[in-house]
Order: structure tokens, then C-alpha cells, then sequence
């Protein structure tokens, strides 16, 4: 293992750094709004506007990579984001803070982007489930980490903003420094959400719970702490025991689903995370048992994501399955935009409680309809089954790093070409027509995860 590592430790390093960063920056922004009186109402729609630019960028940040390559685009997306979080302590007015998070979430889709495309392609297939699977332990890790660095200095103060800007600017350095040869840059499926609708529309409305829930969760989980009476440090402690509990319990709820009806483990995730919502709102003053509620959430919220993955992908054939993937990433994105809005003004009328309480009432539609639907239909899978893979949602081609099957194949064709690659390649050209597994225009020739079987079944 150690020798595929050694090649994409740059990789591994550059987004390490950049989640330490961003995962310190998202904290504190909330927090520092507060302070400075912003409203829930508004701090809501601040973190919308961060989601409004992560779904934004799936579209954006691929042409730009395109356009510039994949290290300048990385250094450009890097300076992106390192002013954006300075200018938050510089410039103290809601709506610049808007527009900054606009730019920061597009920004680090990009980052996300050049990282993930990289790492696909760089990877044999017989390790590239191994890689993905560290590349997420470093993920939740960076970010479990970044909320302890609240340590640091109160969020009114300039510090945390500034060692925020000082690890993006660090992650830059590994990945600008690497020689490995680029990706080739392939083209974008069309969106089609009926398709979606039709085949697993559990997945359908997984996908839109779960967005919604976890970009509140996200933007004004600070706020709530704040709220209850917890100072930065607990504020610290409160966000990295969610990001724990997502972090261990995504395995076994993936096993669960991997032996049976995945509707019924999107009905047992859901309910999980709504009665641990419930929970904590209801008892949240009481000692631990915020975090161990929050625990709870985080393990079954972070859960439904990959599962919808899976679910979708055992009712797609192989060659829907791009556009199916293009489907659940704009219904995930559309929801986390519109989430945290939601929360705020909830947060606003009723106080802190209404945060624990929207995040699990987010998931009690898919709760209800993957019960009924478990209930009263078979569920018939299209070829094989697909695997469970613990992931987040974060760029278009992370959904790539799962496709094992036909990228050797292509590796061979990239590695076959002289021309090729190269630290500081300009422009490359387009590969000849290969899909993306999203709705952004692809980053690698890889195509989507698949379930490995030519032959078919019609969609149950």
C-alpha cells in the first residue's frame, strides 16, 4: 500500500491542508457573525450562499480547470478562497459576506475537483478503492481537527481568520510542487431527474433530505452551540463529535444496507437521524446530551448520502448511470442551498432549538417513503448489486474514485500517450466525448461506478 501512497502524498497533504482551513473558517463565520449581530435569519442565508456556490461551482470550476490547466486552476482557486476568508474581518457587512461565501464554495469545489480527478487518475483500479477510502479518513479527519483550532483565539479577534488563509495557502504548496502527469478533461452527461424519479425514487428524495439537513447542519451548528451557552472550545467539541460519528458509523449502516432492501436502511438511517434530532432539541440543555446526540446524527445523516449513491446505482444500467449521478449531486446541492435559508429563519422565530429540530424533520419525508415504499414493492435491482462506499458529497468526480471497473483500460490509453501530462501542462485536449459520473463537466476519463455486468434487468 505504501508504495501507491507514496506517489499521491502531495495530493493527500494539499486537501489535509486545505480542509484544516476551510473546516476552521466555516466554524467561525457563524460565530463571528453573531458577535457582530447578524440575525439567524441572515447567518442562514450566509450559509446558503456558501452551498449556493458549491452547487454553482460543479458547473463553473471544471471550465476553468479546462481553460487553465490543472495547477494554475489549483494556485487560482487557492487565492481564491485565502482572500475571501481575509476579507471577512476586513469588510463587516452581510451582503459581502454573501457574495465571499459565493465565491469560497466555488472555489473550493475546484479545489476538491483538481484533488479527486488527480487521485482517480493517478490510482491503479485494484487500489483505488483502499485510496478513496484514506482520502475520506484524511477528509473527516481535517475536519474534525480544524474545529479544535478554536482554541486558538476568539472568533472576534483577527487570529482565526488568519490561520484559516495560512493552511489554504500551505495546501498549495505540495500540489504546485508535484510532477505527475495531468488528467485528461472529458465532457458533461445531460441532467435528467425524471430518470432519477423513475428508477429509485428513494434516492430521489434521499438525496433532497439530506441536502437540506446537513447544509444546515453545517452553516449554523456554531450558532446552536453558541446558543445553548457553549464557548469555543465546546462549539469545537460539539462539531468534531458529529463529524466522529459520521466518520464510524457510515460503515456499519453500509453493511446493513449491502445485506438487504436499501430502502429499508435509507427508512433506518432517516429515523435515526430525526429522533436524534428530536432529541436534542428536546434535552440539548443537559450535559452530553448535545454531543451524544450529535453523534448519533452525524453517524446516521452522513450515512444517507452513499447510500442513495448505492440505492440509485442498483437501479440504473451502466450506461444511465452517469446521468444519474448528475441527477443526485443537483438534487443534494439544490437542497443544502436552500437548507440552511430554512434553518435560519426557523432559528430566528423559535430560537436554538429550531436547528436540532430541522435537521431531523428534514429527513422525516424519506424516513416515511422508504418505509412505504420498502413496504409495498419489490425491489428489483438492474444488474448486480452495486457496494456501499463511505463518502461525502464533494466534488463531481469523487463519485468517479468508485469505478473500478473500466479504468485500466482507460490508464493504459493516458499512459500510452507521450504527449500527455506534465507538471505544468497549459490546456489539454478534451478526451473524444467520455461522460462524467456528474452534472459538471468530467475532470477524468474514468467513467461512474457501475455494478459489472453487461446483462440487464428492467429497473425495479
Amino acid at each position: 500500500m505504501l508504495p501507491t501512497l507514496v506517489p499521491i502524498g502531495a495530493l493527500l497533504s494539499g486537501i489535509a491542508l486545505l480542509l484544516l482551513g476551510s473546516g476552521l473558517v466555516n466554524t467561525a463565520i457563524p460565530l463571528r457573525g453573531s458577535l457582530e449581530g447578524f440575525s439567524a435569519n441572515t447567518l442562514g442565508l450566509i450559509g446558503s450562499t456558501y452551498f449556493l456556490g458549491f452547487f454553482l461551482g460543479t458547473f463553473i470550476a471544471p471550465r476553468l480547470i479546462r481553460r487553465m490547466g490543472h495547477i494554475r486552476a489549483f494556485a487560482f482557486f487557492g487565492a481564491t478562497v485565502a482572500s475571501c476568508i481575509l476579507l471577512h474581518t476586513l469588510i463587516v457587512d452581510a451582503g459581502v459576506w454573501m457574495g465571499l461565501r459565493v465565491l469560497t464554495g466555488v472555489g473550493l469545489v475546484g479545489f476538491y475537483a483538481v484533488i479527486e480527478s488527480w487521485l482517480n487518475d493517478q490510482t491503479a483500479a485494484e487500489r483505488r478503492g483502499q485510496v478513496f477510502a484514506i482520502y475520506m479518513v484524511v477528509n473527516l479527519a481535517a475536519l474534525a481537527g480544524a474545529q479544535q483550532l478554536l482554541h486558538l483565539d476568539t472568533p472576534a479577534a483577527f487570529t482565526l481568520f488568519a490561520v484559516a488563509a495560512i493552511f489554504v495557502c500551505l495546501s498549495l504548496l505540495p500540489v504546485t510542487m508535484t510532477r505527475l502527469p495531468q488528467p485528461q478533461i472529458g465532457a458533461r452527461p445531460r441532467l435528467d431527474l425524471g430518470l432519477i424519479w423513475r428508477a429509485a425514487p428513494a434516492a430521489f428524495v434521499g438525496a433532497l433530505s439530506s441536502g437540506l439537513s446537513m447544509g444546515a447542519f453545517w452553516s449554523l451548528t456554531p450558532l446552536y452551540a453558541e446558543g445553548i451557552g457553549l464557548d469555543a472550545a465546546g462549539v469545537g467539541l460539539l462539531m468534531s463529535t458529529a463529524i466522529i460519528g459520521g466518520a464510524l458509523l457510515q460503515w456499519p449502516m453500509g453493511r446493513f444496507s449491502d445485506a438487504g432492501d436499501r430502502r429499508l436502511a435509507l427508512a433506518v438511517a432517516a429515523i435515526g437521524a430525526a429522533s436524534a434530532g428530536l432529541v436534542v432539541a428536546l434535552l440539548g440543555h443537559l450535559e452530553h446530551v448535545s454531543l451524544a446526540g450529535l453523534f448519533v446524527f452525524g453517524g446516521a445523516a452522513f450515512a444517507v448520502y452513499p447510500i442513495v449513491v448505492a440505492h440509485l446505482v442498483d437501479h440504473l444500467h451502466k450506461d444511465e448511470i452517469l446521468a444519474g449521478n448528475t441527477g443526485v449531486l443537483f438534487l443534494h446541492g439544490l437542497g443544502a442551498a436552500v437548507g440552511p435559508a430554512v434553518a435560519g429563519a426557523l432559528m430566528g422565530v423559535f430560537g436554538s432549538i429550531a436547528l436540532p429540530l430541522h435537521l431531523g424533520l428534514a429527513f422525516v419525508p424519506l424516513a416515511i417513503y422508504a418505509l412505504l415504499l420498502y413496504r409495498r414493492t419489490r425491489d428489483e435491482i438492474v444488474d448486480e448489486p452495486a457496494q456501499f462506499t463511505a463518502m461525502m458529497r464533494t466534488s463531481p468526480t469523487v463519485l468517479e474514485m468508485v469505478a473500478p471497473e473500466e479504468r485500466s483500460a482507460t490508464a493504459e490509453n493516458r499512459n500510452g500517450d507521450p504527449g500527455e501530462g506534465g507538471a505544468d501542462g497549459a490546456e489539454q485536449a478534451p478526451a473524444a466525448d467520455l461522460p462524467s459520473a456528474t452534472g459538471a463537466e468530467d475532470l477524468t476519463p474514468s467513467p461512474a461506478p457501475t455494478t459489472d455486468t453487461a446483462e440487464s434487468r428492467p429497473a425495479g
